[in-house]
């Protein structure tokens, strides 16, 4: 079988650019199927910007984004939503529907695609909440939920549909160390359980690592490396060390690029 029916998501020679602004510049990234792959890299360099081009939301500007084997760039708005459905995805600030209770807000996406009887809908949302152990929280409404209840909540809802593939945009952000060690336990056993695919965006290198079973790392505007969570960190690169090992010094400067400093002082002396 060829590396490209193996891969879930194949990003291939990708240019993208917002206005003036580079973000990437003939990008090429194999997502295996099946495990978790994460996606990491400094801030502003586009990791969420890839879900993005996954999801359909961005086209890019050059190259192919081939997902579940449909071409994602090229498909019709009605062929995009149903490839959407076949995707889950969790975002960073939950994004929960605040008018709906916690049982509601899982059982959305049940509702709007499919026509299952309400008797196993009810069912399956009761499965899903007890699969991130809110069940006792099925009647709350969002603004009742710490952030870390919240984030189970839209995990919840994220695999209401079993997905093939799911999407998590940095979903250990903000959280507090039991909520973190729960979403990150929470993330590799569901994708075990589903036997799905997930991809993970986050710039938290010790959660990430500790659950990826491919991490893919992103600078420059390109990919700078890609491997096993070993294979990472046993790497020589500069960029590669600088980032998962936190240096202050190294390929990505202290400095934004600026005229001479003595220049511009004495300009207007």
């Amino acid at each position: 079988m060829s590396e490209q029916h193996q891969s879930v998501v194949a990003i291939e020679a990708v240019d993208f650019h917002f206005g003036q602004k580079k973000i990437y510049t003939n990008v090429t990234i194999q997502i295996p199927s099946h495990g978790v792959s994460v996606i990491m890299g400094p801030s502003g360099c586009g990791k969420s910007t890839l879900l993005n081009l996954i999801s359909g939301r961005y086209k890019p500007d050059r190259g192919k984004v081939r997902v579940l084997g449909c071409e994602v760039n090229t498909l019709r708005e009605n062929d995009l939503f149903q490839l959407r459905r076949r995707m889950g995805m969790m975002f960073q600030s939950s994004a929960l529907l605040t008018d709906l209770s916690v049982f509601e807000n899982v059982a959305f996406p049940l509702r709007e695609n499919t026509d299952l009887p309400e008797p196993l809908i009810r069912n399956l949302v009761l499965m899903k909440l007890e699969q991130v152990g809110l069940r006792g929280a099925q009647d709350h409404s969002p603004s009742e939920l710490s952030g870390g209840m919240a984030r189970r909540v839209a995990l919840a809802r994220a695999t209401a549909m079993d997905p093939d593939l799911l999407l998590f945009d940095e979903p250990f952000t903000g959280l507090d160390p039991i909520s973190l060690g729960i979403i990150t336990k929470l993330v590799r056993e569901i994708t075990d359980a589903l036997r799905t695919t997930s991809i993970v965006v986050t710039h938290d290198v010790e959660e990430g690592l500790s659950i990826a079973d491919h991490v893919f790392l992103l600078g420059r505007g390109t990919l700078l490396a890609s491997g096993t969570p070993q294979e990472l960190l046993d790497s020589n690169q500069p960029e590669v060390r600088q980032f998962l090992h936190g240096l202050p010094d190294g390929p990505v400067p202290f400095h934004y690029p600026a005229n001479d400093y003595r220049g511009q002082i004495l300009e207007h002396s």
